[in-house]
């Protein structure tokens, strides 16, 4: 049967962290499919040879969750993924950037700190569901942006499979596929 699990799991060492470092968003559709590999359900390529991605750096309240969503008397399933990210200082650009990303959908690769990229909104895109834009009442009070977006897909997020390519700062390779970083400035 289709749906029965194979592999067992061990406790794992702890040696990993929690948290993620940036996010990098792709306008919906323009990485053309993602590629799945059928044994390990990872992103290894991308039909669009050459797209670009927005990196945005995130430091402390940033989060990834992903809630399995089942229902037996429907014999559905799907994942939400839901990104919580919290922006430092508000601007002019930044507005003009996280209003657009509003009326969009983008797909967004989200890295964590031990390495590991993940695809939101692989097939179906991810919605600003929430979010504000604050000044704050007190100096120590944020002044800038928190923002959430969900993506509901038929799969949890898949890892991207950097095999036979690489993550560097500015390019990575993943398959035949090259994409372009491009990150922001401090305003």
């Amino acid at each position: 049967m289709a749906c029965d699990i194979n592999a067992g799991r061990k406790e794992p060492c702890k040696d990993v962290v929690g948290g993620i470092t940036a996010v990098y968003f792709v306008n919906f559709g323009e990485y053309g499919t993602a590629t799945v590999d059928g044994t390990s359900d990872m992103v290894d390529d991308f039909t669009d040879t050459a797209f670009i991605a927005y990196k945005y750096e995130v430091k402390g309240n940033s989060n990834l969750t992903q809630n399995i969503n089942s229902s037996r008397e429907n014999g559905t399933t799907f994942f939400e993924q839901v990104l919580s990210l919290t922006l430092h200082k508000l601007s002019a650009a930044d507005n003009k950037q996280l209003k657009l990303m509003s009326y969009g959908r983008p797909h967004i690769f989200v890295e964590d700190y031990n390495g590991n990229v993940f695809v939101v909104g692989r097939e179906f895109g991810a919605d600003v569901s929430g979010g504000t834009i604050v000044t704050g009442s007190a100096m120590g009070d944020l002044s800038g942006y928190t923002l959430t977006l969900t993506g509901m897909e038929k799969m949890p997020a898949n890892f991207i499979d950097f095999t036979g390519g690489s993550k560097g700062a500015d390019t990575w390779t993943v398959g035949t596929a090259t994409i372009t970083i491009t990150a922001g400035t401090n305003s």
